[in-house]
């Protein structure tokens, strides 16, 4: 029976027949692995998803944690299920060796995480975020923050977090005013370290017992000379706040002076525990004194920059949620329509003839179909991205690391906020496929739409990555991002063009082409426009426009690969193969057009949004 979680036979097409992970066993960070390495990685993370994330995403979704003013109670299978991937060791899936890692290249690594993504997204978002939360300080902590921190991180004794929002503040970090003042006590081995005050709102996995600690990266401003906070983003520093204070032997001491003062009940993700915290309330007294106890990562005033480290790590993470949770729900929506049986071809008239399964009927196919571009499409840029991750790290030159890194620029917007919006319209049509039962709690597609809502705002929302992408990668370094993407393009047009290919592949080619030469060719025309309120106007749009073409690309990036081997694989390969290729067709003749009206809109400078008065509404 195929598995509705995830489809193994495609993450197998991504990583093996198309990324070529098994290349990267050439590398010598990645000499120890292999084929049969990467599957074994697989095979654990789809047990263990199947059988402790999955069965209790229903009851972790209608059993909430819940906080009675002192403790946060939350179902314990959810520690069981954490306590399994934790001595599994996936935790450590892509450190290094001296960290108890596995060296796992990230391409891999993510194919693993992706399977407790899709199986209990709630219960997987402590994990995930205590990864990205050790990854952050790995790049910029101190030999001992590494020890009394990081290792315990990896090892599931603690959990992570990351505070940056605050309640009056939401993601204009520049005006956040969680205050840190030098501590005249000295922290460990001589360590200065900082007392905090100040409230942090939204912070997922703020607080439970699921783990011996919860380490806290909160972004905080360091007061002047003048005791006054910095304006603007340049004040802002890192700093790690444990739940309990790590004492020089690594045991835990007192606790700190981080106090929950609420749970937010969202709409999606409700198993993860997603909270007000207050840093320096005075309920606790480390040291007998108010504030809570935190230590400077990496220098003063470069908080915001050591915080993008996780922060990029977590968009493409939540592209990749995205991803899943559109892929978990049209394998529940096909499976459903291969077995429920409900009226007949508009051709037969009797009644008395046996009702055919909904799948029979061609606007159910074309709702799997979107499905299927949609979500396919997605995986394929997400895994793409990993890539990326990979080549940015190991790659033979300098010159290839330096073009990976600036593709992966160019496309951590669009592999965050594109999923996020094309894989919850999957999950929308995933209920309609279902039809009256789809929007019944009986049914799992529900959940899966109110826990992909989600990711159109973790990590900023569709609109802020339209600025980004606009308003900085597609002029970064002249245009080079933009550019090194369009060479990429290029590539795969040409491959397209080449003898043999299908006179369709080749149509494909040359509409990809042409969207891409205008998507160039309005990027000049909005940064002409003299004004960067009008140039910014319709980011958005120029989001959404760009993001079509990249996955168009991804579309016939795997086209390509299926029209190789389609006539010489066996059946149940060549009927593989031929949905590839059905759904790279439907892109191209359904969503790609939709990219030409609006090129046409960012072209005039369309104003109306802009012009558009409060008091108008």
């Amino acid at each position: 029976m195929q598995s509705k979680i995830l489809s193994r036979r495609d993450l197998e097409f991504l990583l093996y027949e198309w990324l070529d992970a098994v290349a990267l066993t050439k590398r010598p960070r990645f000499e120890d692995h292999s084929r049969e390495t990467f599957d074994a990685a697989l095979d654990t993370a789809e047990q263990i998803a199947s059988d402790l994330f999955a069965p209790h995403n229903k009851k972790s979704d209608n059993n909430e944690p819940h906080f009675d003013g002192q403790s946060v109670t939350i179902i314990p299978e959810v520690k069981t299920a954490l306590d399994a991937f934790s001595a599994a060791g996936l935790m450590a899936a892509g450190q290094d060796y001296e960290l108890d890692g596995m060296q796992l290249p990230c391409v891999v690594e993510k194919a693993v995480s992706a399977y407790f993504t899709a199986a209990n997204i709630s219960t997987s978002s402590y994990l995930f975020l205590t990864i990205g939360n050790a990854n952050t300080l790995l790049k910029c902590a101190t030999v001992r923050q590494v020890e009394q921190f990081v290792r315990p991180l990896f090892a599931g004794k603690f959990f992570g977090t990351m505070c940056l929002s605050e309640p009056h503040a939401g993601s204009s970090l520049s005006d956040i005013t969680t205050r840190a003042l030098p501590d005249p006590v000295d922290g460990p081995e001589g360590e200065r370290q900082y007392r905090l005050s100040g409230n942090k709102m939204w912070i997922s996995a703020g607080e439970h017992d699921l783990a011996g600690n919860i380490v806290h990266l909160v972004l905080a401003k360091i007061p002047g000379p003048d005791g006054r906070l910095i304006p603007g983003v340049k004040g802002i520093s890192l700093f790690i706040v444990p739940k309990s204070i790590v004492n020089d032997d690594g045991s835990l001491g007192e606790r700190n002076d981080v106090v929950l003062a609420g749970l937010n009940h969202k709409m999606g993700n409700r198993g993860t525990t997603n909270c007000l915290l207050n840093f320096g309330e005075g309920k606790f007294k480390p040291a007998g004194k108010a504030g809570a106890v935190g230590y400077l990562v990496g220098q003063p005033h470069q908080g915001l920059m050591n915080m993008f480290h996780m922060m990029n790590e977590a968009r493409i993470g939540v592209g990749m949620c995205g991803a899943v949770l559109g892929v978990t729900g049209y394998l529940h929506a096909l499976d459903y329509a291969r077995t429920r049986p409900q009226g007949r071809h508009p051709a037969q008239k009797d009644p008395s003839m046996p009702q055919l399964p909904i799948m029979a009927h061609t606007d159910v196919r074309r709702m799997l179909l979107a499905q299927k571009s949609y979500v396919e499409g997605a995986m394929a840029l997400v895994f793409y991205c990993a890539r990326l991750v990979d080549e940015q790290a190991t790659a033979p030159s300098p010159e290839a690391r330096a073009h990976a890194g600036r593709l992966l620029d160019f496309l951590t917007p669009i592999a965050k906020s594109w999923p996020a919006q094309w894989c919850v319209e999957a999950n929308s049509l995933a209920i309609q496929v279902h039809g009256g039962y789809g929007y019944t709690r009986e049914y799992n597609v529900e959940q899966f739409y109110r826990d992909n809502r989600l990711n159109a705002i973790h990590e900023g929302t569709h609109g802020i990555h339209g600025l980004d992408l606009l308003g900085r990668k597609a002029s970064m370094q002249g245009g080079a991002l933009l550019h090194a993407l369009g060479a990429e393009l290029g590539a795969t047009i040409a491959k397209a063009r080449a003898a043999g290919v299908s006179a369709e592949l080749q149509v494909h080619a040359a509409q990809l082409e042409a969207v891409w030469a205008r998507i160039v060719e309005v990027t000049a025309l909005l940064y002409g426009a003299g004004d960067l309120n009008k140039t910014l106007a319709n980011a958005s749009v120029y989001l959404e426009a760009t993001g079509h073409a990249v996955v168009a690309w991804m579309w016939l990036e795997q086209a390509l690969l299926a029209a190789n081997k389609v006539d010489s694989a066996v059946q149940s390969e060549r009927d593989f193969y031929n949905g590839k290729l059905q759904a790279c067709r439907f892109f191209f003749n359904w969503e790609l057009p939709k990219v030409g009206p609006q090129l046409d809109l960012l072209a005039s400078i369309d104003t109306t949004t802009l012009d558009m008065q409060d008091a108008w509404f």
